[in-house]
């Protein structure tokens, strides 16, 4: 499950915090501030946010979710019951891309297939801090006791699916396992991208997913010790509920939609509500997503990561992902003229 411990690929990797915020500002705009909203496809919009909002107790929430279920135009369902609630805490907008890895691997070890993707154990999970990553894989402490999952042939792509905290393994005969983020050592995260800026080997604007990983191949000693930089440490589930063929799971414990679903910061934006995204950047990006996930890594009012889907190509434009911008939370009518008065929630 992508969850909060899972951090997105470039904030993850490379970016440090973002520092002391400012109050918050909340101001209700109109749709016709929105730029490009009435280009997009509202009705796409409208089908991920059924998904997700019969989640939502609220009773204005709940109300609007059962008049969802029988809309088809879904720019007029969205401009009737809504309102745009920009909510900004004094840092610059930043949005970047996740997606769900899609490793290779075998359900047996084998000379290919040696790097194993484990389940957690009953202590790491009574403790409030565990082993270390570098204890975990060079102790011995996980062998035979039948905590693997699948074995995967990249410790590389095993650590990025960590990093991620969900993903598909493809085994060998063709067929998928889904595993998701079952827990973590409770080391706290150390950035391995950062660590390469501050050995001189990078400069910031060089480091990338695909950067880190042709360095680790080049770099197969010194590799392991950069991985094992980051003492944090996920494990794993296997995740039979979603089939294959379905997003990964979000915070929400619901399948995520690739171009539609973005994980946000929940102290300022309700999970489950629709947020509208102006992204600049090489490629621009104009539209009305739904709040169905969080990160380790998204914190602030205009702070997203856009998940983009699964496998090598996903993770390719998600990697490149780095824009300033602005997001805007469609919000229930009275909910958001209240927001005004009272704060966010």
């Amino acid at each position: 499950m992508i969850r909060a411990f899972r951090a997105c690929l470039l904030a993850g990797l490379i970016l440090s915090g973002s520092g002391v915020m400012s109050e918050t500002k909340i101001k209700v705009l109109d749709f016709t501030e929105l730029d490009g909203w009435a280009e997009d496809d509202h009705a796409a919009a409208l089908e991920v946010f059924r998904n997700t909002c019969t989640d939502l107790e609220a009773p204005d929430w709940a109300a609007l979710c059962a008049v969802a279920q029988t809309q088809a135009k879904g720019r007029e369902f969205f401009e009737l019951f809504f309102r745009p609630v920009l909510i900004e805490d004094g840092a610059p907008a930043l949005f970047t891309g996740y997606f769900e890895p899609e490793l290779q691997g075998s359900l047996t070890r084998t000379g290919r297939f040696r790097y194993p993707v484990y389940g957690m154990p009953p202590e790491a999970r009574r403790a409030e801090v565990w082993k270390s990553r570098r204890e975990i894989e060079e102790t011995g402490v996980m062998e035979g006791r039948g905590l693997e999952i699948a074995w995967v042939d990249d410790p590389v792509d095993l650590f990025f699916l960590q990093i991620q905290g969900s993903g598909r393994i493809k085994l060998r005969d063709g067929s998928m396992l889904r595993v998701g983020y079952a827990g973590s050592n409770g080391h706290k995260y150390k950035s391995i991208g950062m660590e390469l800026i501050r050995r001189g080997v990078y400069d910031r604007h060089q480091v990338s997913a695909k950067v880190i990983r042709n360095w680790v191949s080049r770099n197969p000693q010194e590799g392991r010790e950069l991985l094992h930089h980051n003492p944090s440490f996920v494990f794993f589930r296997r995740v039979s509920e979603v089939p294959p063929d379905k997003g990964p799971l979000g915070a929400m414990n619901r399948s995520i939609t690739a171009g539609r679903s973005v994980a946000v910061d929940p102290e300022f934006t309700p999970l489950g509500a629709p947020v509208w995204i102006e992204k600049e950047g090489e490629h621009p990006l104009r539209r009305l997503m739904v709040a169905q996930d969080t990160g380790s890594a998204i914190k602030g009012a205009q702070r997203a990561d856009v998940f983009y889907g699964t496998g090598d190509a996903a993770g390719r434009r998600a990697g490149k992902m780095k824009d300033g911008g602005r997001m805007v939370v469609l919000m229930p009518i009275q909910r958001a003229y209240a927001s005004l008065y009272r704060g966010v929630r």
